[in-house]
């Protein structure tokens, strides 16, 4: 992976300011520490920031074709550039280096746009059509690699992450109540809306067309399209395979070539393994294809109800490779590391998890590596999430047409628990912007119910408004025809997988050490072949990822392959240790909740203190500690990107030099 970066001038064909992008670049330094590079074109600029992976000796950036007339300046890795090569030379084209980058301009010349559905991997890109004064954004599939835009006047700036547009100079930050609202309603930032007015991330499967200002023309153009979209079969017309042996044959064989693709690279390869199911699949192909000498890295939680260090030396014993190294993490790391982790992901983080994550890439890098493998992705195609067990229980409830007892077991057992609802009809409208019932809804209702209970009055009116479902701008038509549980599949991979696990737990931690995460289950091909499976090859009962594991019976012991989904956690009130930290002490005080204006000051102050009273492992004791561990982590983001001066903390600044 690597890091880009432009400024754009839509009223014609101006200078981009001295030092501006070149400011931008030093901010993506951690995104690509090997090499910089630059295009200058009147009207425009863009950067790159190399970490090498592919090409080491010549896949120096911006790359054109052989007449000089397409640019680019790209993220990420095509993981099948060895045979588009082949295709282009046999089918004239020039290529001159080793690297993947260099197919991109030549394939331009053959599709235009149409180029983003040949691409396969993980990328974000910046293109330039010289002779039309063209530019075109684009992302991966599934957003892996992030890309951020925003139109300040008569100039488009774009970076792969917020820093490097802040880094710009400008323009001033400033909040966007909405972007804070997206993390209360799903605890993910799933664009495009994010926490800074004016900043926009673009859409995975999307490209943005940006036309300035040329003779004869008034206004720039600046159009976004989807290239691709998640889809399912309708309902009723999925595979309709039944022998087991000939699925179990095909997965094997799908999922094994996207392994031996990500494993392509002109610097060794690690893997994330935390002994479960998705992560010792993967570790044990890889050791099939390359050998049992990859390294593998486990987080070793302190607390014994959370540790999967001897998960993962079993699965690493039975692959036969070396134990995995370790990284331990404490309760009091989460606090230590908290402010770093705001400060790469860009946004609250309300899984403090995430921090764990930040000190294992660091603990990947400092043996030297570039690039690790890891799981997700499985949970997200084969119905991995408990949630999708409880929705078909819930769902069995509705079978009696015109009644929802669903719904009557729901709010009885809130009401039980002491947690105030939302009306009745609130759940109904969220329903109808995603197509029907849902199993995330109750997922992000545990956090959202908490917005009741601590947002100001002054937040609660600003929002009352905002529709942070209807904004993922979801096809919905499209999803009333698919099976209940694939509708489920869907906005778990739009939300949680896009705005979550790719982004705070995966590509902004990873790359603040300088380190690559690929994903073979987010492969093209393995969704393709999970997407139109029947729903109950996916859930079987309530045996989730059947089919995975059947697979999984191949290769590990069947303990392994059977094991229950255990989703890596930390402590969620590590913020609420005795004593408290200093700085949510004084992120949480008075004058600090007012200076923000996000949260009631009251209700922040007596739940501090009485959610503890809660009973252990009820929603309203998880409602609150999601809620609260939001509210420092919003706090502790403003103090660091917007208004400085909640905590004595360190505050994130560009280099002005």
């Amino acid at each position: 992976m690597c890091g880009i970066a432009g400024v754009i001038d839509l009223a014609g064909r101006r200078d981009v300011p001295d030092g501006v992008v070149e400011r931008m670049s030093r901010a993506l330094i951690h995104r690509g520490p090997d090499e910089e590079g630059f295009l200058r074109r009147p009207g425009l600029t863009f950067a790159s920031r190399r970490l090498s992976i592919v090409g080491v000796a010549d896949g120096q950036q911006p790359m054109c074709n052989e007449d000089g007339n397409i640019h680019v300046v790209y993220n990420g890795e095509l993981f099948d550039y060895v045979e588009k090569r082949a295709e282009l030379t046999a089918r004239g084209h020039r290529l001159h280096t080793h690297c993947d980058t260099e197919i991109i301009p030549h394939l331009w010349e053959e599709s235009e746009e149409g180029m983003f559905l040949r691409l396969r991997g993980q990328f974000a890109i910046a293109m330039y059509d010289e002779r039309r004064h063209r530019i075109t954004l684009g992302r991966d599939r599934f957003g892996i690699s992030p890309l951020y835009w925003t139109r300040q006047g008569d100039w488009l700036l774009f970076a792969s992450e917020i820093k490097g547009l802040l880094a710009s100079g400008m323009f001033k930050p400033k909040a966007d109540l909405r972007g804070i609202d997206s993390i209360f309603t799903f605890a993910a930032m799933p664009g495009p809306v994010t926490c800074f007015e004016g900043i926009q991330l673009l859409g995975a499967g999307h490209y943005l067309q940006i036309s300035p200002c040329n003779e004869g023309t008034a206004e720039p153009v600046i159009r976004e399209q989807a290239y691709w979209e998640m889809d399912f079969p309708d309902q009723g017309d999925e595979n309709p395979e039944t022998d087991a042996r000939k699925l179990t044959d095909q997965f094997e064989e799908i999922l094994l070539a996207s392994v031996e693709r990500r494993l392509r690279a002109d610097v060794p390869v690690g893997a994330y393994l935390s002994g479960g199911l998705d992560s010792s699949m993967i570790v044990a192909m890889a050791c099939r294809i390359k050998g049992p000498a990859i390294n593998t890295y486990t987080v070793r939680v302190t607390d014994p109800k959370l540790d999967e260090l001897s998960g993962a030396e079993q699965s690493a014993k039975h692959i036969g490779t070396a134990p995995p190294i370790v990284q331990n993490f404490k309760p009091s790391d989460a606090l230590e590391m908290y402010p770093q982790l705001i400060q790469s992901a860009e946004c609250p983080v309300v899984d403090t998890s995430c921090a764990a994550l930040l000190q294992l890439a660091q603990k990947v890098h400092s043996n030297g590596q570039k690039v690790v493998l890891t799981g997700e992705g499985a949970d997200e195609w084969l119905a991995g999430y408990p949630w999708y067990k409880i929705a078909k229980i819930l769902g069995g409830l509705d079978s009696i047409p015109g009644l929802r007892l669903s719904d009557v077991a729901r709010r009885a057992y809130l009401k039980a628990t002491g947690v105030p609802q939302y009306p009745r009809e609130y759940r109904q409208g969220l329903e109808a912007t995603v197509g029907g019932p849902n199993a995330w809804i109750d997922s992000y209702g545990v956090l959202a119910l908490s917005k009741l209970r601590l947002y100001s009055e002054p937040m609660r009116e600003i929002l009352k408004n905002a529709t942070p479902w209807a904004d993922l701008g979801m096809n919905v038509e499209r999803a009333k025809h698919w099976h209940p549980l694939n509708r489920s599949l869907w906005v778990g991979a739009r939300v949680t997988l896009a705005g979550h696990l790719l982004q705070a737990k995966g590509d902004r931690v990873a790359m603040h050490s300088s380190v690559e995460v690929r994903y073979p289950f987010l492969d093209e091909e393995v969704f393709e072949f999970a997407a139109k499976l029947h729903p109950s090859w996916k859930l079987q009962g309530f045996r989730d990822k059947h089919l995975l594991r059947l697979v999984a019976e191949r290769w590990l012991p069947k303990d392994i392959a059977r094991r229950s989904k255990v989703i890596f956690r930390a402590p969620l009130d590590s913020f609420h240790m005795d004593p408290e930290p200093k700085f949510v002490g004084e992120l949480l005080s008075e004058e600090s909740l007012k200076r923000t204006g996000y949260f009631d000051i009251a209700a922040v102050q007596h739940w501090r203190k009485a959610f503890r009273q809660l009973r252990g492992s009820s929603v309203s004791r998880l409602s609150m500690e999601m809620g609260l561990a939001a509210v420092v982590a919003t706090q502790l983001w403003h103090h660091t990107f917007i208004e400085g001066s909640l905590a004595d903390l360190p505050i994130w600044e560009p280099d002005k030099n």
